[in-house]
């Protein structure tokens, strides 16, 4: 069994890095193998504000995302600096849910549990 760590740094709006995350921890999980974490880091911090409304028709990876860590209790953690400088909105009630809040010194050192470090 190997242990992953995720790591997200593309916008949810730009690009498939969010689905090809979701889709890598499923196979993950799907072949026995452990997700400790993912973590949300540049622009992939924008995920976790609750102000998102997307169009009926666009899918939300974000929140497919958040709702497969939240089934099988991985902890979607985004970083509260890059956060910061992008203007969301860190009160509790302003995140979307299954978002926590963490510092990158945090992801660094649950890096130490892993075996493998994959970025998206």
């Amino acid at each position: 069994m190997t242990i992953f760590a995720l790591l997200l740094t593309q916008s949810p709006f730009a690009g498939q890095a969010f689905q090809s995350c979701l889709r890598f921890a499923k196979a993950a999980v799907q072949a026995k193998h452990q997700v400790e974490h993912i973590f949300l880091y540049q622009d992939a911090v924008l995920a976790a504000s609750a102000a998102i409304d997307l169009p009926s028709d666009e899918p939300n990876a974000a929140a497919l995302l958040a709702d497969f860590c939240q089934q099988q209790q991985i902890p979607l953690l985004f970083c509260s600096t890059a956060a910061e400088k992008r203007g969301v909105n860190l009160e509790a009630e302003q995140l979307g849910a299954g978002y926590q809040l963490a510092g990158l010194a945090e992801h660094a050192m649950r890096l130490s549990k892993c075996d493998k470090l994959v970025q998206f």
